[in-house]
C-alpha cells in the first residue's frame, strides 16, 4: 500500500528553467563568458548547483573556483526566485493528498530550497526534504532517496517519486521506487502525467 510521496523540485513542482538560465548567465556574464547553449541548460535544470558550475565554466579553466564561489556567495539566489514559476495545480494536489500520506522533497537544490518552500508557504507539507546539500552525493546517486526511505521506516513499494529528468528515472530505479513522469514522455516508466491532479487516477493512488 502506498504511504510515501517523493517530489522532484525543479520541473515539477516549479518550472524553474527560467530561473535557473538568469543565474547561470548572470554568472557567466560577469566572468565575461558567452551564455549558456541548450546543452548547458538541460544540465543544469537536472544537476546540482557545484557539478553545474563545474560543467558551465569548463570552457574558462583558467578562472578559480574559488573565485566564482566568491560571488555565487556575494550575490546569493534570492534576486532570481522570483522567476520561478509553481505548478498551478501543486497546492490543490498537496492539500488533498496531505491527510493520507507522508510527503518529502528529493532535490538537487542545495540552500535554494528551504526559502522557495518558505517563499510560497509550502513548508508545512512536508515531512522530509532532502538537497544536495544533505547527502554525500547527489542525484543521479540514490542517497537522497534511500536517506527519505529510511527516515520514514518505508519500502520501495510503499513509496512513489514524482519526477521529470533522466537523473530522477535513474534514482528511483536505483531504489526500486515507482517513477511519476512529469511533463516528460521520454522517460521509461508506466506513470506520465502532465499535471498533479492527474495523479489521483493512477493505479497506486486507487483505493
Amino acid at each position: 500500500m502506498l504511504k510515501l510521496i517523493v517530489f522532484d523540485c525543479d520541473g515539477v513542482m516549479f518550472d524553474s528553467k527560467e530561473a535557473n538560465i538568469n543565474y547561470y548567465n548572470h554568472l557567466l556574464e560577469h566572468f565575461s563568458l558567452t551564455p549558456m547553449n541548450e546543452q548547458e541548460i538541460e544540465f543544469v535544470h537536472m544537476s546540482s548547483v557545484a557539478d553545474s558550475i563545474k560543467h558551465i565554466f569548463g570552457k574558462a579553466p583558467n578562472i578559480p573556483i574559488e573565485h566564482i564561489r566568491q560571488y555565487q556567495a556575494k550575490i546569493g539566489y534570492g534576486p532570481f526566485l522570483q522567476y520561478m514559476k509553481m505548478e498551478p495545480d501543486l497546492i490543490e494536489f498537496l492539500e488533498y493528498v496531505r491527510p493520507s500520506f507522508k510527503l518529502a522533497i528529493s532535490t538537487n537544490r542545495s540552500d535554494t530550497m528551504i526559502p522557495l518552500l518558505h517563499e510560497h508557504k509550502l513548508e508545512s507539507y512536508f515531512d522530509k526534504v532532502v538537497t544536495a546539500l544533505t547527502v554525500k552525493n547527489p542525484k543521479p546517486a540514490p542517497d537522497g532517496l534511500l536517506e527519505i526511505l529510511d527516515h520514514f521506516k518505508c519500502s520501495p513499494s510503499e513509496a512513489i517519486f514524482i519526477g521529470d529528468s533522466i537523473f530522477d528515472e535513474q534514482q528511483a530505479k536505483a531504489c526500486q521506487v515507482d517513477l511519476i513522469a512529469f511533463k516528460n514522455r521520454q522517460l521509461h516508466t508506466t506513470f506520465h502525467v502532465s499535471s498533479f491532479m492527474e495523479i489521483l487516477d493512477l493505479k497506486p493512488f486507487k483505493r
